[in-house]
């Protein structure tokens, strides 16, 4: 039995041929740079004592709020590490995943959505500073929006 274009339904037709290397480049630069700043900032905030803490990052990371008691700013510091860990282990989730699928299936979009969502939890999870970080997430998730399929088709 044919279908309405004269087309064997039985045949599948095979994928597009189409390659994301600007969308895989763009997600290893963005998972990179996440696991450098994000991941550096945990580690080293984690490995510090409450000593090295309030001599050097205190000044940096506080500025001049001096309303927080030295055990506070410390327990702050370590409770941003902390977020910016789990920030940092999402994010690298999320574009394994986009970066499997785009592997596999370059032809769909729906890396793009896990792009997007990896982008969105960069930013929100580092409460906004790593939006420079976010933004090659986001330009590989429009790049699978934008960059349209060779065969013609919407998928």
């Amino acid at each position: 039995m044919t279908d309405h274009r004269g087309a064997d339904p039985d045949e599948a037709a095979p994928p597009p041929a189409i390659r994301r290397t600007a969308e895989l480049w763009l997600t290893g630069l963005g998972a990179g740079l996440a696991l450098v700043f994000l991941g550096g900032f945990a580690l080293v905030v984690n490995r510090l004592d409450e000593a090295s803490f309030e001599e050097v990052v205190r000044p940096v990371l506080l500025g001049g709020a001096d309303q927080l008691s030295p055990a506070e700013a410390f327990e702050a510091g370590r409770t941003l590490s902390a977020w910016f860990a789990l920030t940092l282990l999402l994010v690298l989730a999320l574009a394994a995943v986009a970066v499997m699928l785009t592997r596999s299936r370059p032809w769909r979009k729906a890396p793009g959505w896990w792009l997007f969502a990896a982008g969105v939890v960069c930013l929100l999870g580092s409460q906004l500073i790593a939006y420079p970080i976010a933004f090659f997430f986001f330009l590989g998730a429009g790049l699978f929006a934008a960059r349209p399929v060779r065969d013609g088709s919407s998928s």
